[in-house]
Parts: C-alpha cells; sequence; structure tokens
C-alpha cells in the first residue's frame, strides 16, 4: 500500500472519530502518526501542533496537511487533508438532515448534552498532552520531577503571568514564547 493511501485512510478514520475536533482530535493523531506508525517523532509533531495552531484554519486540517506535507509530500498533504475533513463533510450532512426532522425530541437534545461532556474530556486530555510533550518532551506516564524542563516551564509562567496581567493579545505572547525559545534553545 503506498503512503499516500496509507495517509489518506488513517487521516479518514482519525476525522470519522474526531467528536470534539481541533484540540480533542491531537491524541489521536499523535497515537496514529507518532506511536503507531512512527512516520515523525515526538518532537516533529510538537513542532507541528505549535505550527499548526498558529497557522489560519482548523486545527486537525492544519495538523494533518502538515504531517501528510512532510511524509508524502504536497500529494501526502492533499491525500491527509482529503481524509480528514471526508468523513466531517459527510457526517455533518447526514445530521443536519436529522436534525432538521427531530429538532424538538427531548431525547435528541439529551444526547447531544452528552456529547458535550465528552467533548470536554477529549479537550482536557489534549490539553493534558501538549503540556506534557511541552514540559518533558513526551506523555509518558510516570514522569519524575527531575525530567522537567525547568526553562520552559518558567518561560510558560512568566508569559502566563504577563497575559493575565496585562491583558496583552496573544499573538504577541507566543512571537515572545518563540523569540524566547529561540534565544535559549538555540
Amino acid at each position: 500500500m503506498s503512503i499516500v493511501w496509507k495517509l489518506f485512510i488513517t487521516f479518514l478514520k482519525i476525522g470519522l472519530l474526531s467528536i470534539g475536533g481541533g484540540y480533542a482530535i491531537i491524541p489521536l493523531i499523535q497515537e496514529q502518526v507518532v506511536e503507531k506508525n512512527s512516520w515523525i517523532s515526538g518532537k516533529m509533531f510538537t513542532d507541528i501542533i505549535t505550527i499548526s495552531q498558529m497557522t489560519p484554519g482548523p486545527l486537525a486540517v492544519n495538523t494533518s496537511t502538515f504531517v501528510g506535507l512532510q511524509i508524502g509530500g504536497i500529494i501526502g498533504a492533499l491525500a491527509a487533508t482529503i481524509g480528514c475533513i471526508l468523513s466531517g463533510v459527510i457526517i455533518s450532512l447526514a445530521l443536519y438532515r436529522f436534525f432538521q426532522t427531530h429538532q424538538k425530541s427531548d431525547y435528541v437534545l439529551e444526547v447531544l448534552n452528552g456529547l458535550k461532556s465528552a467533548s470536554l474530556g477529549l479537550i482536557i486530555s489534549a490539553a493534558v498532552t501538549i503540556i506534557l510533550l511541552a514540559l518533558y518532551g513526551n506523555n509518558k506516564p510516570g514522569l519524575d520531577f527531575f525530567s522537567l524542563n525547568w526553562t520552559a516551564l518558567l518561560i510558560f509562567l512568566a508569559l502566563l503571568f504577563v497575559l493575565r496581567k496585562w491583558k496583552i493579545n496573544p499573538i504577541l505572547i507566543m512571537f515572545a514564547s518563540g523569540i524566547a525559545g529561540l534565544v535559549i534553545y538555540r
């Protein structure tokens, strides 16, 4: 099976299971591209997530595009992106039709409330994954206190303080953290 076809199938499955979207899908993408298929390293995945957050568009789509580009070039990027969005488009059209016919059902509203709770859990999982990757370099359980990247933690806390205290634009905070990382980790 060609790498382009594998990218398409992998991201089609990811798109199919991406309830909650955005941050909720990060652990699933990481599992598929870093752990299961070993297409990229954990460090590269963290870099791709960072770039995906700073570029316009949905996080999952940007991530799939950058992963596909890294693995299979332009054709890989197209395959991964189309795979990622195809399931969502089909499911969205089907759900739109379903909700149009069942918009007054109490059962449907309760199911939606349950899905909101599940999405929140997935978003929290993604946040923990990003924090562990940033502060430890991986997201394996059992991390010890001594392997913590203290420099990254101090940069994070300082910029969080600046953000909360003076309400600076988050884009400027991201720019400042990038500069700090470039200077410190060079």
